[in-house]
């Protein structure tokens, strides 16, 4: 943008366009951040933010432009908003404890930090939760639905190595024969 163009506004596909609806309280998720359910709601975040053209914005990819430069307002403008999506998605203590970040990014690095994927108690929470998973008369979809939801969460917070001969699918195989041995235990 030139800095004769310093008064127009962003062109549709920007990171830095917001349309007229955007404000904090549009963000539309299945629950509120709270301690126990970071995995699905960063998901939940990030595909928000993705429909939006803001990941950027979080993942520092959209360097925050010098005070002098025709985007620095549009930046703002931005930032300010995805820091009110992501803290009218906290629980209130969580808010609490992030509203005085700087800036999106700085959220989310915090609540990265202290609910990530590197979070060794949460990989042993969810395995805790998957030894006590049994079918007790649902059906065999609805189990392995509840079963597939802990799977997905502990690969994300605690990859598993992908088996790479011929094309066999025996991270699968291992995740059932697993829990198919525990049941028996």
């Amino acid at each position: 943008m030139s800095s004769g163009q310093k008064d127009a506004a962003p062109e549709l596909h920007s990171p830095f366009y917001l349309h007229a609806s955007d404000y904090p309280r549009q963000l539309h998720i299945n629950d509120l951040l709270s301690n126990g359910n970071y995995a699905d709601w960063s998901q939940e975040m990030l595909n928000f933010l993705f429909a939006k053209n803001k990941v950027g914005f979080i993942d520092c990819s959209i360097e925050k432009p010098e005070k002098t430069s025709p985007e620095y307002m549009f930046w703002v403008r931005c930032d300010t908003m995805i820091k009110g999506w992501l803290t009218i998605a906290m629980e209130k203590d969580i808010r609490v404890s992030v509203k005085y970040a700087n800036t999106a990014s700085d959220i989310w690095s915090d609540l990265l930090e202290r609910f990530g994927k590197e979070s060794a108690p949460r990989a042993y929470e969810l395995k805790q939760n998957l030894a006590g998973i049994h079918q007790d008369g649902n059906s065999v979809s609805a189990y392995y639905t509840k079963l597939r939801g802990v799977w997905d969460e502990l690969q994300s917070v605690l990859p598993m190595p992908r088996c790479t001969c011929n094309g066999c699918s025996c991270d699968v195989e291992k995740k059932l024969t697993d829990h198919k041995n525990k049941e028996k235990l």
